[in-house]
């Protein structure tokens, strides 16, 4: 049996500092697992820059080699990954990666777009996976804490949820042990329309936060006011001069701690 695990280049929600997904990382746990029951065996796929340091953790992680397929232009971000894995992946009985990458306007589409081009099913949101009878038992996802089981043919791609039941061990000395091995595909990967602008990466800005006073009424003078009109209070300033003005709004912000100053 062969599996492989496609891992992706995360990124910390502070720093903001390239680092390996923790999606990703939970993949790479379940299929070390499945890969010492069955005897199988192991690759671990990654589709962009070789160079990039965050790789090296997969091996800490517990990953031999990393392969790595670069495209005929070194990798560029327009490279369509999809297609270059799914060329790679073929014969494969079971591959697993993460639901998602943590770019932040990642839209997730990537296994399913995998598994489009391999023609093989796929199970998405699985928190825990066991292999009998050339079948895959995935345990599922579902909301307000509710689980499916749902059974799979191999081959077979599963998405694994941030909630799977897997905790990576992290170990420097495997890091060192490991090797990142850079494969070129041999293909160009253009956009799909050459006539778009190139996508551009940047940190999301902070939407500005609306300052509003702490409600300090009871439950049932709230739910009153849901039902009558009344008059919430507060003062209309009309006279004076601008600093005047400016002086009542400081003094209400104050007042309801909206400001420290």
């Amino acid at each position: 049996m062969k599996i492989a695990v496609l891992v992706s280049v995360g990124r910390h929600p502070v720093s903001g500092v390239a680092r390996y997904s923790r999606n990703d990382a939970a993949a790479l746990t379940l299929a070390l697992s499945l890969a010492k029951q069955q005897n199988a065996t192991l690759d671990v796929l990654h589709a962009g820059d070789p160079t990039n340091p965050a790789l090296q953790e997969y091996l800490a992680l517990g990953a031999r080699s990393v392969e790595v397929l670069a495209a005929g232009d070194a990798g560029a971000p327009e490279a369509d990954a999809s297609a270059l894995l799914a060329a790679r992946l073929a014969g494969y009985d079971l591959v697993l990666t993460g639901t998602r990458a943590e770019g932040g306007f990642d839209s997730g589409m990537f296994p399913y777009r995998v598994a489009n081009a391999l023609g093989t099913p796929l199970v998405g949101a699985a928190v825990d996976v066991t292999l009998k009878d050339g079948c895959a038992q995935v345990r599922q996802f579902m909301p307000k804490g509710l689980r499916r089981r749902v059974e799979v043919e191999l081959p077979a791609l599963i998405a694994v949820h941030p909630m799977a039941n897997a905790t990576p061990t992290y170990a420097y000395a495997r890091m060192r042990e490991g090797t990142i091995r850079p494969v070129s595909s041999g293909a160009k990967s253009p956009r799909a329309n050459a006539a778009e602008p190139a996508w551009t990466i940047r940190p999301a800005t902070a939407k500005p936060v609306r300052l509003a006073a702490a409600e300090k009424r009871s439950g049932h003078a709230r739910m009153l006011s849901a039902t009558t009109t009344e008059s919430r209070g507060g003062s209309v300033v009309i006279e004076g001069s601008s600093v005047e003005k400016a002086q009542v709004i400081l003094a209400y912000l104050r007042e309801h701690q909206l400001v420290d100053y």
